[in-house]
């Protein structure tokens, strides 16, 4: 089953993805039983939202070798192989959802990068949960393009702009319920042409692992998500087109537009 989220009349709803329809749903799968309104649109002319608003925005960094090699030889000296599976967070304002431009902002200069995430959404509340309760919580999976300014993520002492400026985390373009997500292979495109790709499953450290050792701490909640890392990353410029492909899921598309300078702005 697929689930996305729409824009309807000015507002957002949740609808069932049926081959080129959207079948709108009253109220959100994530929290029960729901029950189809009798509005169907076409899904080509649907504007398709983030799939969820997470309560809580969880991240993982560094989990493929690959990246790991990659950010080393980018000068990246923290770079090191975890020991053991630690999230971080991400900004709910840095959602956009599929097809939505991503900006990028004037004052950005150097590495502006993309990498393709497979993205893990929590369909029940979990405290404490072992490996298998870890794995029966995940209401299903979507795709997220982490996206990168690399000169203000080593500047800054957070990644407060570098990774959570609006735009920088489309996520999309529903959630699939019924897939084995780590048997997938990622695919990162840019104007058509690959530039990464990798076997989703082949982290150091599985989505569970992750679940199961974050929920020692902290409790999770349906519609939290977490995004699981990449393998590989791309330069983006204004008028790219950047697709994430994973097999069994979907195609998460967005073009990159630059922002408009802030006196440009002004003289308008």
């Amino acid at each position: 089953m697929r689930i996305c989220r729409v824009e309807h009349d000015g507002r957002p709803a949740f609808g069932r993805v049926e081959g080129e329809d959207v079948v709108l749903l009253d109220g959100s799968p994530l929290e029960g039983a729901v029950r189809e309104t009798g509005t169907v649109l076409a899904l080509g002319a649907a504007t398709l939202l983030p799939p969820v608003v997470p309560p809580v925005f969880y991240a993982v960094g560094l989990n493929y070798k690959g990246h790991l090699e990659h950010a080393l030889a980018k000068g990246y000296p923290a770079a090191a192989v975890p020991e053991r599976p630690e999230v971080g967070y991400r900004a709910n304002n840095a959602l956009t959802g599929h097809g939505s431009p991503i900006v990028k902002p004037a004052d950005v200069e150097g590495r502006f990068e993309a990498e393709g995430e497979l993205v893990a959404v929590i369909g029940r509340r979990l405290r404490r949960a072992t490996r298998e309760e870890a794995r029966e919580a995940v209401f299903g999976w979507t795709i997220g393009n982490d996206v990168s300014a690399r000169a203000w993520q080593h500047a800054d002492r957070s990644f407060w702009r570098s990774k959570n400026s609006d735009t920088f985390k489309p996520m999309g373009p529903w959630i699939e319920t019924g897939v084995d997500a780590l048997a997938q292979t990622t695919t990162v495109r840019v104007n058509g042409a690959v530039r990464a790709s990798f076997p989703t499953g082949a982290m150091i450290f599985d989505p569970f692992e992750y679940i199961a050792a974050a929920t020692e701490y902290l409790t999770m909640h349906p519609g939290d998500v977490l995004w699981m890392g990449a393998d590989g990353t791309c330069q983006l410029e204004p008028g790219d087109t950047v697709d994430i492909e994973i097999s069994g899921i979907g195609v998460l598309s967005n073009p990159v537009h630059a922002e408009t300078p802030p006196d440009e702005r002004q003289r308008r």
